[in-house]
Formats: structure tokens, sequence, C-alpha cells
């Protein structure tokens, strides 16, 4: 991990972080106090960066890649949650003010790189910014939903009709995920995926 500042990409990380959704509103003091507290984090496919259960938080911006939040069982059966790429971020947020450990895991899809922080870090920084923690708590709300929103949608709606929702909702991303992660998101075999995909394309 290295910081922004000792990064040689820093001109091009400056510029991707300042694209982050959550971020780009911060002033420009804010902006100053934040840089020198984030380190810049590579991930291979399938790293594991926060595990279910863990007390250990942090807060990632991504900068380039493909996140997942991932829930486990006792067997060791999956279900993800969510995806995140660029211009979103991922958090241990809610966990942290519950004092409990981390309900998920996050784990990298594709190769990933990240700008992260503490947990603690990141709480004390909101705390000395008002309106960057009031947009915050808003996101990890909307995240949250988001994830309750999938969850009924699995309930609710046969396989084409998941397939096409995510498609819509999800149109940056939907061409990038390996058929094995996007069908198991669905509740799909891989195989229905697929053929569910080659009868969009052809209609």
């Amino acid at each position: 991990m290295t910081s922004i500042a000792g990064h040689p990409q820093r001109n091009t990380i400056r510029l991707e972080l300042r694209r982050n959704l959550m971020l780009k509103p911060m002033s420009t003091d804010a902006w100053d106090e934040l840089e020198p507290a984030l380190e810049i984090a590579d991930y291979r496919k399938g790293d594991l960066l926060v595990h279910q259960g863990s007390h250990e938080m942090e807060q990632f911006f991504i900068l380039d890649g493909i996140l997942k939040r991932v829930v486990a069982n006792p067997e060791g059966k999956e279900m993800i949650l969510r995806f995140a790429a660029e211009t979103d971020m991922d958090t241990s947020y809610a966990a942290w003010r519950l004092h409990t450990p981390v309900p998920y895991s996050i784990v990298a899809v594709t190769k990933v790189r990240t700008a992260k922080l503490g947990m603690a870090h990141w709480v004390e920084f909101l705390e000395r910014h008002a309106d960057v923690k009031t947009r915050f708590e808003y996101e990890v709300m909307r995240l949250m939903s988001e994830v309750m929103a999938h969850t009924i949608t699995l309930h609710l709606l046969d396989a084409p009709g998941r397939l096409a929702r995510f498609t819509r909702k999800h149109a940056d991303i939907a061409g990038r995920l390996p058929n094995k992660e996007l069908a198991s998101y669905l509740n799909l075999t891989p195989e229905t995926l697929s053929r569910l995909k080659a009868r969009v394309s052809a209609a």
C-alpha cells in the first residue's frame, strides 16, 4: 500500500478519486485533509478485502475494477448482495456504528484498485465535515435499500425478469461481470444465464 503523494500514478489516481460520486462535491479543504489519510491498495481477482465476522473495518473508494459483498452460511453456501465498481464505494460503517462484526465479506471480482482508510479515521473525518457525513450516511442507507430490493427481487421476479432488471439498473457493469458471478447474484445456474443472454441477443 502506498500514499497518494508517493504513488507513481498519483495524478491519475487523484483524477479517478475526484470522480467518486460521494466525494466529488467536497470542498478543497476537505480534499486537502482527506488525501494524506488515504492509502492506495491493489488486489487480485478473488482477494478478500474484508472478512465476514471481522472487527477490522475500513472504508473503500473504488478507483478501478469491481467488488462484491457476499455472505456465507456455516456450510459455505454464498449469496452475493451487491456489486460496486468505479466511482462507487464499499464500507463497514453500519457495523462500526452498531459495534458488531462485519456481516459480509468484501471480495475482488476482478483486479481492483482502491483508495482506503481505517474506519476510525474515516469517522473522525466525517465528524469534522458535517456535509460529507450527511451525504455519506444517505449513501449508506441507499446501499442498504439496494440490497433489500435485490433480495425481494429474487423472490418476486422470474429468471428473465431478474436479468432484465439487473441489465437495466447496472448497464455499466453488466457486460464486465464473469457469468459465474452474475449467475450467483441472480440465483441462477451459469448455464441458465447463458441461455437467457443468448435469447436476449437473438431477440
